[in-house]
């Protein structure tokens, strides 16, 4: 089986997936932009071929790359990287090399937030009132409907990137005449926290694996404040996210791929769906996953592109929480106060990426407990400012 990894050096903890199809016997053929020589040992170990291109961003010579590739070991069985940011070049290549998974003619409904809310409506999952925007005057007439404050953000995202929170008519103004009206999408402010879905489903559409997590402050309002945020796993998942969240994979045909579905959990309870995110969630998730139940979901994503069949049994063992600091704030207690406070509670630590900085900090620290009061203790303990 040959398998192509876009970007197997990054995110950085992903080149585990790599790792994890080798042992399995799959033949891995990564794809990247950084010399050969800088991946770390494991990474060029689990590689049966790389190929550095100039630019990620470059289809014709990604297109070479996966005809070199077939070339050289035949059929390409799969292509991923298992982020967001690439999922409209996996389904181009997907679709010339007839790789199995989501194409071009599908991308639309996981990539575009107006169609997302298309499937929002088929599964009879509330979501927030939202419109495609056409014009000012559209724009103008929506925000009186709803009232302020509203976001506006990318129809076709990653993340946070480029969301406004609008709060008058002037902010409104501004926002429309330095922007393109016809690639953003209004939305109605909801209330509330947000909480996730998340998991794995087999080729099958069956979920073999899921979980649910807490973010505080929401995304959004962590980047507009510039503050500091944590999040944490559930143990048992609440039933309506639960019941909505498999309702949402099977409307969304959820195939072979991680999944992160994000809610709104209103003031008095309410659920409202958010997003769509086809797969796993971003920095350390996906070894939160593995702390949380003693398990290696890397391996498990592994075994299901492999084509290798039987159940996988996990319990969530300990609430994993994620917390990060920036360098920017000035926290009364030291990291090495920090690594000595946590003891027994931490199960990693370390530097994140830039690219993730502005949201989730510079620096995260996992912890896990079998009760809840640890992790939050631990998260005044850590971002608790002089």
């Amino acid at each position: 089986m040959n398998f192509v990894f876009l970007s197997p050096h990054f995110p950085p903890n992903f080149y585990r997936f790599c790792v994890a199809l080798q042992k399995l016997g799959v033949n891995v053929l990564g794809i990247g932009d950084c010399g050969f020589g800088e991946l770390r040992p494991e990474l060029r170990a689990a590689l049966g071929w790389y190929y550095q291109v100039s630019d990620l961003h470059n289809c014709g010579e990604l297109s070479a790359a996966c005809s070199f590739f077939a070339g050289k070991f035949g059929r390409l069985d799969g292509l991923d990287s298992l982020t967001e940011y690439w999922l409209e070049t996996e389904s181009r290549l997907r679709a010339e090399f007839d790789i199995p998974g989501i194409k071009p003619d599908t991308i639309a409904l996981i990539r575009r937030k107006s169609d997302m809310k298309k499937i929002f409506a088929r599964a009879n999952v509330p979501a927030a009132r939202g419109v495609l925007l056409r014009d000012a005057a559209q724009a103008r007439a929506f925000a009186g409907s709803v009232g302020f404050p509203v976001i506006i953000k990318p129809d076709s995202g990653v993340g946070a990137a480029n969301t406004h929170r609008i709060s008058a008519h002037a902010e409104l103004d501004a926002f429309l005449a330095h922007n393109r009206i016809g690639d953003f999408i209004m939305e109605e402010f909801v209330h509330g926290d947000i909480v996730s879905f998340d998991g794995i489903a087999d080729w099958k559409g069956e979920i073999v694996f899921c979980t649910s997590h807490s973010f505080f402050p929401p995304p959004l309002e962590a980047l507009v404040r510039d503050g500091d945020m944590y999040y944490y796993s559930a143990r048992e998942i609440a039933p309506d996210i639960e019941q909505c969240g498999r309702k949402l994979a099977a409307e969304f045909g959820v195939r072979g791929r991680f999944f992160h579905f994000e809610f709104f959990r209103g003031l008095n309870g309410e659920l409202t769906a958010c997003e769509v995110n086809m797969r796993p969630p971003g920095g350390m998730t996906m070894d939160m996953f593995n702390f949380a139940c003693d398990a290696d979901l890397y391996a498990v994503w592994a075994r299901i592109m492999a084509g290798k069949n039987g159940g996988f049994e996990y319990s969530r063992k300990y609430h994993c929480g994620y917390i990060g600091r920036k360098d920017s704030r000035n926290y009364l207690r030291s990291h090495e106060e920090v690594l000595r406070g946590l003891a027994g509670l931490l199960v990693y630590h370390g530097p994140l990426p830039q690219v993730f900085s502005r949201g989730m900090g510079n620096y995260g620290y996992l912890v896990r407990a079998e009760n809840l009061e640890p992790v939050l203790a631990a998260v005044d303990f850590v971002q608790k400012t002089v």
